[in-house]
């Protein structure tokens, strides 16, 4: 196994940094019934916050790295956006000291290549707009892509429970155990998750959206109803529902398409894949195929996503299979 300690080290501190943002934003903007019915400038602020904050530290440390990411500054850049420009470069530099506009614009579209390199990182720089916008669940995902496989996952869940608190780093390394720590205190210790360890599908639990629009929950439940689980679903937004198959508050995360022509973007599903891998779990598309990342920003050669804790996938592909005629 290649060390991987600086480049992990590097995106722990990226993503911390990130999440620190976001925390912020959800502090000042977002406030019960101080946030208007449909004002998603709070979750906008941080999206571009978070990624210009992450791409920033990969420059500085991997400046030959490209990175695929999701937004893109051209809205910022538009006179009319000078007030939402100037919150994201407020949120930048309490992480990063002065900055000037400009830089940070450029850092957000530093995150534009086009996942055509052998080696790349890929980056949500707010995975589960919603869950951000009702002060619940949601992740900054980084991820590092070498010839079409992650090598690096780093999840920053800031309102996922750990000890008595909120706030959860998951890493993996691939040909390593995923590690779990606080995303607040970089000097807490870390510890190994693992998955359940199920003999059957049916003393499983599903792990599925909160928003029916992300997958088709009804074929998730005939899916259910087929292995013979009873229990209800753990719904959780953002690619913290990967965590939560990797540290076993759940066993089954199913993410159905709602339609056919519907692919998946990679940084949606890259470091939450390896963290639920190197838990000792399993993730394959909806027919049992590993996820392709070697075709551009989206898993175009696959279709749906399933991850389970590993030793009942077979299973649940079959169960899969069969709803889905």
């Amino acid at each position: 196994m290649s060390d991987r300690s600086r480049e992990l080290a590097v995106a722990v501190e990226a993503v911390r940094a990130a999440a620190r943002a976001c925390r912020a934003v959800q502090e000042t903007l977002v406030r019960g019934d101080a946030l208007e019915k449909g004002d998603k400038s709070p979750v906008t602020v941080a999206d571009f916050a978070s990624q210009a904050i992450v791409c920033a530290a990969l420059e500085r440390a991997l400046p030959a790295d490209p990175i695929v990411g999701e937004e893109d500054a051209n809205a910022l850049r538009e006179d009319s956006q000078a007030a939402l420009r100037r919150a994201v470069v407020e949120r930048v530099a309490e992480q990063r000291g002065p900055v000037e506009a400009d830089r940070v614009l450029d850092w957000i579209d530093r995150g534009n290549a086009d996942a055509s390199s052998d080696r790349y990182w890929t980056l949500d720089p707010i995975d589960g707009t919603k869950g951000f916008l009702r002060n619940e669940q949601y992740a900054i995902a980084l991820a590092l892509i070498e010839g079409g496989r992650v090598v690096i996952g780093v999840l920053g869940c800031p309102n996922l429970p750990l000890d008595g608190g909120v706030g959860a780093l998951f890493t993996a390394v691939r040909g390593a155990p995923t590690q779990m720590q606080s995303l607040w205190d970089a000097d807490a210790p870390s510890r190994t998750v693992s998955v359940a360890r199920l003999q059957r599908a049916d003393q499983a639990r599903f792990c599925e959206s909160v928003e029916s629009a992300h997958s088709n929950q009804s074929e998730s439940a005939r899916i259910a109803k087929d292995l013979g689980i009873d229990s209800e679903p753990f719904r959780i937004d953002s690619q913290c529902k990967y965590a939560a198959v990797a540290r076993n508050d759940a066993s089954i995360y199913l993410r159905l398409p709602t339609r056919a022509d519907y692919q998946e973007k990679i940084w949606d599903h890259a470091a939450g894949s390896l963290v639920v891998e190197s838990a000792g779990g399993r993730v394959s598309d909806a027919d049992g195929a590993p996820l392709d990342f070697t075709c551009g920003p989206t898993l175009a050669r696959n279709q749906g996503v399933v991850a389970t804790c590993g030793s009942i996938h077979d299973e649940v592909i079959a169960a899969v299979r069969r709803a889905r005629g």
